[in-house]
């Protein structure tokens, strides 16, 4: 069982910082593609718009409905995805998968801000909502890829 100084030192300041100050928290006007998705444990939710040009993300918004936790993984997602392509996104979920699933190294960049979420390896309840932003990254570009073919 967790003790409260687990708790503390989970959801740190940094943490909260991020989750505080999350990029792209503006839907677009006209994405190529969106995608919602909901960890069914705790209820979080991300929606993602996306807009791919010649295989990369060139456009990005979020909505995001999650713990501090869900937040902060968002958050780091947000500030990096612009400019990455579909395989740099499914790395860095892979990583952070690892990270939080396995006892992993933290991911590499643009993705090492997620080394915050250290501390989150042994809450697995969370997990699922800390992958979220980039399971609806990856839902809404295969759904742009598909409109766009691009």
């Amino acid at each position: 069982m967790s003790t409260d100084n687990d708790l503390i030192k989970l959801y740190s300041n940094r943490i909260l910082a991020l989750a505080a100050d999350m990029p792209h928290t503006d839907r677009l006007a006209l994405p190529d593609a969106t995608a919602r998705r909901r960890a069914p444990l705790c209820g979080s939710t991300v929606t993602v718009d996306l807009n791919v040009q010649d295989g990369v993300v060139v456009g990005f918004g979020q909505d995001v409905k999650a713990c501090a936790l869900g937040q902060a993984a968002a958050s780091v997602v947000g500030s990096a995805i612009i400019g990455t392509t579909r395989l740099d996104i499914q790395r860095g979920r892979d990583e952070l998968a690892a990270m939080l699933k396995d006892g992993g190294p933290v991911p590499t960049a643009p993705w090492d801000g997620l080394a915050v979420l250290e501390p989150a390896r042994d809450y697995r309840n969370r997990h699922a909502s800390i992958l979220l932003a980039f399971d609806a990254s990856l839902e809404a570009f295969d759904a742009a890829k598909a409109k766009t073919g691009t």
